[in-house]
């Protein structure tokens, strides 16, 4: 099911750039799901790039900045080709580099903006997200800031990553925001009864994170234990123990209509997601993340499969049985404030 031809297009906001209709989730080329290769990395970035994949997603707390660089040569190299999504909110003790504080006030947000310009060593960023919310400092505060970095001239639009949508409405009425990133998935659905109808109703494009379920909708892992050493989705509930065993029984109905399509799992999950558009009004450009060249092919193919309504009604109850929570920390999710 994969296709050389490139995908359809879809604007983010009312003002912001045509992007591809799926996106490209950087994070894991180094950080957060085990061992690397770099030149498959590369690889995988320039055939997502034929294949009309134009919005690449990273943040500075990838690896501690690490994965912005990673990306800078291939950003230099197709400037005027691709759209440079990054993030500040999560900032990095000095004492401890295994934890994140979430920080949304002025000071460290103009400190952060200037790291990510350095590091992607490039004069704008066209799209910079608040990663996530501090609900210590007034969003209005966070996002006149942001504003005022559009207004310098160091980014061209702004979005929002796991926020509610009294939080993304208020945020909107400061400065247009152009996405939100959230979790979306037939694992996580919880943005739907109302992020995602407030979203267009103001014209929002919802950029969903994880719409493989991290993974584990594609079938490649079962449990925790299948994973490397250090790999992120170890210490993640819904992967570890009872509820690893109770989670992989629900890809039954994914099987089954990806046999019918001749698909992999991955591409019926993603077809799912992307359908997502139609069912809900908006624009809508997820990010699958890979390292593999390969993979960015099925994915992409992902974007021409058409599911029948009997194959949403299969699909339909899965979210709801499904055990554990996104992360074991849910101060990182916004399902809780809403």
């Amino acid at each position: 099911m994969t296709d050389s031809s490139t995908i359809a297009t879809a604007r983010l906001g009312a003002e912001g750039p045509e992007v591809g209709v799926q996106g490209l989730g950087c994070m894991g080329m180094s950080f957060a799901y085990g061992p690397t290769d770099a030149d498959e990395s590369r690889a995988t970035l320039e055939r997502a790039l034929e294949l009309g994949v134009t919005l690449y997603d990273t943040a500075d707390a990838y690896g501690a900045g690490e994965n912005e660089k990673f990306l800078s040569p291939f950003f230099k190299a197709h400037r005027d080709e691709v759209v440079i999504a990054t993030k500040f909110a999560l900032s990095i003790p000095p004492d401890d580099p295994t934890r994140r504080v979430i920080r949304n006030d002025a000071p460290y947000i103009r400190q952060a903006v200037e790291a990510s310009l350095r590091r992607l060593d490039v004069d704008v960023i066209d799209l910079y997200y608040m990663h996530r919310r501090d609900v210590n400092v007034p969003i209005e505060e966070t996002v006149g800031t942001m504003a005022d970095l559009v207004r310098e001239g160091k980014v061209k639009h702004l979005g929002l990553s796991e926020v509610t949508a009294d939080e993304l409405r208020a945020a909107h009425a400061v400065h247009p925001v152009a996405a939100v990133q959230s979790e979306w998935s037939l694992f996580s659905r919880d943005i739907e009864p109302k992020v995602v109808p407030t979203a267009r109703e103001l014209g929002v494009t919802l950029v969903p994170y994880s719409p493989l379920g991290r993974g584990f909708l594609t079938g490649s892992f079962a449990k925790a234990e299948d994973l490397t050493a250090g790999d992120f989705r170890r210490q993640q509930p819904r992967f570890t123990g009872e509820n690893a065993a109770a989670n992989a029984a629900l890809l039954d109905p994914i099987r089954t209509v990806a046999e019918s399509h001749g698909a992999s799992l991955g591409q019926i999950a993603l077809a799912w997601v992307q359908q997502r558009a139609a069912v809900h009004g908006l624009p809508i450009v997820p990010i699958p993340g890979t390292r593999k060249p390969s993979r960015v092919e099925e994915n992409v193919g992902a974007t021409r499969i058409v599911l029948s309504e009997d194959d949403l009604a299969l699909l339909e109850p899965i979210a709801a049985k499904v055990a554990g929570d996104r992360y074991a920390d849910m101060r990182f999710a916004s399902a809780g404030r809403e």
